[in-house]
């Protein structure tokens, strides 16, 4: 009885087990811009790059602080336990008590040097370099959550026309096994369709594993719980835009606006502020302080104090030979900054070459995609031809076979020619930095 019971309950804990687990996933239904939205503010890559502005931003106001005026407090305490100082000799002697004291003292001091406030500029243009290197992520997100999202819808059609080809097959097939059993054909026709129906749906199970792994992916990009469902709202059709991507051939390559060539024109700038930094090294070091102090005797007898309250100091020193080093250091600056400009130019006309070779890219993409798209359609009525002739007689299973495989490839031709413009497409904008 007990292991009776023991079984119902187990039963019933695997039964109740999908439910618990379907309240629990949380539906996320997301646009091809809500998608790049979410992830823009949960995708870890884009938090630590914010992380990465703000400690930038600390460390240009640690420099800074360095240039403001440092305070400091101390207090001493001392005591000599009763000890007396003894002049002359008995009975002439006089004794001078050492009562106990303590001292209070405030000191606000400043220096400043050419290199703190040259330093300070560069902690700033380091500041911006993040901050430039954060959009370059936010882009990069932006771009992968495109390529995944449009990668799932293609497999998603991708297995709507397999699904379609399959029903087709099967048809064929069962009409060809039926007549096989009537003796109006040869048991061979049945088996070579039956195989073209395995293989497909084989290829249906290979996309559909595909198409989970794609989901999973996304829901890493996104930053989202891993047991998330993901429902797209975006169509195909709406993304894939042979007008959007001619717009983006027409527009002008402003390469300002791309972001690896604004971080090429920081690194300039920072070489240009390190020659800066090395002038700076010649510059005279000024220094001010002022200090209060204030001493108290513990006792009967005030002791003769010579502290003085108040004391202001101030002083230049300005350096004037350290045996060549910082003229070393200038040349070297100097050296850093042409081959810092050599790699700009390099990089700007590779930026020049790049742009053309997309271009290119994407023009070849469309072609090719208005061609697949021709070609999915007439391959379609050949099979739909070809099995309607099949019917009566007039084709052979072989035919059909070859018409289905035909079909088939044209449909994974016309996917993959889709996933070339999008990829082209997005490379093209991430590079005019026009990927909105």
């Amino acid at each position: 009885m007990i292991k009776r019971t023991f079984v119902i309950g187990l039963m019933s804990m695997l039964m109740l087990a999908p439910v618990a687990k379907a309240q629990q996933d949380t539906v996320l239904r997301l646009s091809l811009e809500q998608a790049q939205e979410y992830a823009r503010n949960h995708n870890v890559t884009v938090a630590n790059a914010s992380l990465d502005v703000q400690k930038a931003e600390l460390a240009k106001w640690e420099t800074i602080s360095t240039m403001l005026p440092q305070v400091k407090a101390s207090f001493d305490y001392q005591n000599m336990c009763g000890y007396e100082m003894v002049f002359g000799q008995p009975p002439a002697q006089m004794h001078i008590a050492m009562n106990p004291t303590g001292s209070f003292g405030i000191t606000a001091s400043v220096a400043l040097t050419g290199q703190q406030i040259v330093g300070a500029l560069m902690k700033r243009l380091a500041v911006q370099m993040t901050e430039i290197s954060k959009l370059q992520n936010v882009q990069t997100i932006n771009s992968n959550v495109k390529n995944s999202y449009v990668s799932i819808l293609v497999m998603e059609q991708t297995t709507g026309l397999l699904d379609s080809s399959l029903a087709n097959m099967e048809r064929l097939a069962s009409q060809t096994q039926s007549a096989v059993n009537a003796g109006a054909a040869e048991q061979t026709d049945a088996d070579k369709l039956a195989v073209q129906v395995a293989t497909i749906r084989s290829s249906i199970n290979s996309t559909k594993l595909a198409l989970q792994m794609l989901y999973n992916s996304m829901l890493l990009q996104l930053g989202a719980d891993v047991n998330s469902r993901l429902e797209l709202t975006t169509t195909l059709d709406q993304i894939v835009s042979v007008d959007n991507a001619a717009q983006l051939l027409q527009q002008k390559f402003n390469i300002e606006n791309n972001y690896s060539y604004q971080l090429l024109q920081q690194n300039e700038q920072l070489a240009k502020d390190q020659i800066t930094l090395t002038y700076a090294s010649f510059a005279p070091v000024l220094s001010a302080f002022y200090q209060y102090s204030a001493k108290t005797y513990f006792g009967k007898d005030e002791g003769m104090n010579m502290t003085p309250p108040n004391m202001v100091g101030f002083s230049v020193s300005l350096p004037l030979w350290q045996t060549g080093t910082r003229i070393l250091q200038l040349k070297q600056a100097q050296i850093n900054l042409q081959e810092t400009q050599n790699s700009k130019k390099q990089a700007e006309d590779g930026l020049l070459v790049q742009y053309k070779q997309l271009c290119n890219n994407l023009i070849t993409a469309l072609e090719e995609y208005q061609i697949q798209t021709q070609n999915i359609t007439v391959t379609d009525r050949v099979f739909s031809s070809i099995a309607e002739k099949y019917k009566f007689g007039r084709a052979s299973s072989l035919e059909v076979t070859n018409a289905s495989t035909d079909m088939i490839t044209a449909q994974n031709k016309y996917i993959q020619s889709v996933m070339n413009v999008v990829s082209a497409q997005v490379a093209l904008e991430d590079l005019m930095n026009n990927n909105k």
